[in-house]
């Protein structure tokens, strides 16, 4: 079942919370010159894990926020089933994060922005809620939509107006 929430309009405290420290894992990205999308997995009411996009810096194509994270959380949990966590994610995760987001066994995933290009949640492809996958996410989408989307669209901006991306 996919639950949306708008931003003005019922959206939970605690999922506010814990996106807005997914968006400072998205600055950190933008501080670096990277993509900025950033995402935290929480477990019991506490982050154990972070990530920002590091593709550029790390030259590899794998290094979304989602990934780092994910790892970041497994290593913490010493399992790589975080079957009682949540990730906030400042963007739609692409086919490539879904699917590691079905392996990983994760319960529920919040995002903010949604992503018509490369979105596999809700916008091109529902890979965390396909029937014929062994497993199925609660996707909560549009929690601070505005906010992670503006630094998505300033982002790129100003790559442009530098010659960039």
């Amino acid at each position: 079942m996919i639950l949306f929430y708008i931003e003005n309009n019922n959206v939970l405290e605690c999922d506010e919370k814990f996106m807005q420290a997914a968006i400072r894992e998205a600055l950190a990205a933008s501080d670096e010159d990277e993509v900025p999308v950033g995402a935290v997995v929480v477990h019991q009411g506490r982050i154990i894990g972070r990530g920002y996009n590091q593709r550029e810096r790390l030259q590899d194509p794998t290094a979304h926020a989602e990934m780092i994270a994910l790892t970041a959380a497994a290593s913490a949990l010493s399992s790589w089933r975080l079957e009682a966590c949540t990730m906030y994610v400042t963007l739609e995760p692409c086919p490539m994060c879904a699917g590691a987001i079905v392996q990983s066994r994760l319960p529920r995933l919040v995002f903010g922005a949604r992503d018509p290009k490369a979105g596999a949640c809700v916008s091109l492809y529902s890979i965390t809620q396909d029937e014929r996958l062994n497993h199925y996410v609660d996707v909560v989408g549009d929690v601070m939509a505005r906010d992670c989307g503006a630094m998505l669209t300033d982002f790129f901006a100003n790559q442009r107006s530098l010659g960039k991306k």
